[in-house]
């Protein structure tokens, strides 16, 4: 649903281009085509533009970069930007494929307890690309989900995500699984735990979840964006009671999506804080990599002097 609206916003944002190089700047196809591409790019550099300065206007304390770091920090956003949503997103069936779930093993054989992804606002699976890669790489059986409508309530992701944890441990014998969510997901996957408990689920670790809400979310569209609105009734009731199981966050001070950047800390919960690195950003780092497949491997590592 999601892939093909983009593939059409960006059909359609191209052939406005490509009208306006060609009737009003009377340009060859050739020179059509490359403004169309220019014009691609310089919106999603102004939409990155646009968020670092609300997040300079709302911002936390938090340590303070070089201009360089400052300047790879911007890049990265942007590049992330551009990659999820003008190649990735719109063209999920390409890079994603099948979740590709082994099934447990009983003894010393046993597999690691699987893990589900849950991705953010305005995203689909499509998210996972690249940490689904590394998360395999190092082992680990991977799921994902599509939380649709784009623009529904969080409250309506709830039943979609026990379906699809329900699926998840019967494909694989596993009697638990980790929850990661990414931005809005961590809320949905909260939520998941204060409706339905946490016998299912081993722990979960958020990556750049607004969990006290964003200010930015106060121009976003549909009731999920109103509802990460920070101070809402929402919130209020997704923090009482206080999370149910060992939660890790990982997030960054710099966040320009979350702000103030204070917002994305959970009282109670474990804390791991990645400097100089965006929103977007952290679904493509090694270094947020590097920190789950820990927060991961610590959790395994529990469960086996469990067993």
């Amino acid at each position: 649903m999601l892939a093909r609206a983009l593939c059409v916003a960006l059909l359609l944002e191209v052939a406005l281009y490509v009208a306006i190089a060609t009737q009003l700047c009377d340009a060859s196809p050739a020179t059509a085509a490359a403004a169309a591409v220019v014009g691609i790019l310089a919106v999603r550099a102004l939409l990155v533009a646009t968020s670092y300065a609300f997040a300079l206007a709302w911002h936390s304390p938090a340590p303070r970069l070089t201009a360089a770091q400052a300047l790879r920090m911007v890049f990265g956003e942007y590049a992330a930007f551009v990659l999820s949503f003008v190649l990735i997103f719109p063209l999920e069936r390409c890079w994603m494929g099948a979740d590709r779930l082994r099934t447990a093993t009983a003894g010393a054989g046993r597999l690691r307890d699987p893990v589900l992804l849950v991705h953010g606002y305005g995203c689909s699976r499509a998210a996972w690309w690249w940490l689904r890669r590394r998360l395999e790489a190092a082992g680990w059986s991977v799921a994902t989900i599509s939380l649709e409508p784009v623009y529904a309530g969080i409250d309506h992701y709830v039943d979609p995500l026990t379906r699809r944890i329900d699926a998840v441990l019967a494909q694989t014998g596993a009697e638990r699984l980790l929850l990661v969510g990414h931005s809005m997901g961590g809320l949905v996957a909260r939520r998941y735990l204060q409706r339905c408990g946490s016998a299912r689920v081993a722990r979960l670790v958020t990556l750049g979840t607004p969990h006290q809400g964003s200010q930015l979310a106060r121009i976003g569209a549909g009731d999920n964006a109103r509802q990460m609105r920070p101070h809402g009734d929402w919130l209020r009731a997704l923090a009482n009671p206080a999370p149910l199981l060992d939660t890790v966050v990982i997030y960054s001070p710099h966040d320009n999506f979350v702000m103030p950047q204070a917002n994305l800390e959970l009282p109670g919960a474990t804390h791991r804080a990645i400097d100089g690195l965006g929103h977007l950003a952290m679904l493509y780092s090694p270094r947020v990599a590097s920190t789950l497949l820990a927060a991961l491997a610590a959790d395994a590592a529990a469960a086996g002097s469990r067993r």
